[in-house]
């Protein structure tokens, strides 16, 4: 069947175009030292800050364009909120990305924004 994948994985020749091939096996790290989070072995991070006591600013998003419109943007942000919510902080959403991604998902994520 054309444009049919299977298991949601993209399958090599590709049928679907690659901006529509989601990546599926990667692995997010989280480096508290330097304040990001990354995709292991591609380049794409969110940077973060710590401004305040129980506070936490995510301040920038990279992602390289070869990887662009893959969800990959939106997995950093999705396990970087989720920490955040693990460790009970606040969120500032300096970053646009970020801040865009927490409107699309206000009902999971609302409740973490800083007043």
């Amino acid at each position: 069947m054309a444009g049919y994948v299977p298991s949601g994985r993209c399958a090599r020749p590709v049928i679907l175009p690659p901006h529509l091939c989601p990546i599926m096996d990667f692995r997010i790290a989280h480096e508290p030292a330097e304040q990001t989070f990354s995709v292991v072995g591609q380049d794409a991070e969110l940077s973060y800050a710590r401004p305040a006591n129980g506070v936490v600013d995510f301040q920038h998003t990279y992602v390289d364009e070869s990887l662009r419109g893959q969800g990959v943007g939106d997995q950093l942000a999705k396990q970087a909120l989720e920490w955040a919510r693990h460790e009970q902080l606040r969120v500032r959403t300096s970053c646009p990305f970020v801040q865009a991604y927490v409107q699309r998902h206000r009902a999971q994520y609302q409740d973490l924004l800083e007043s």
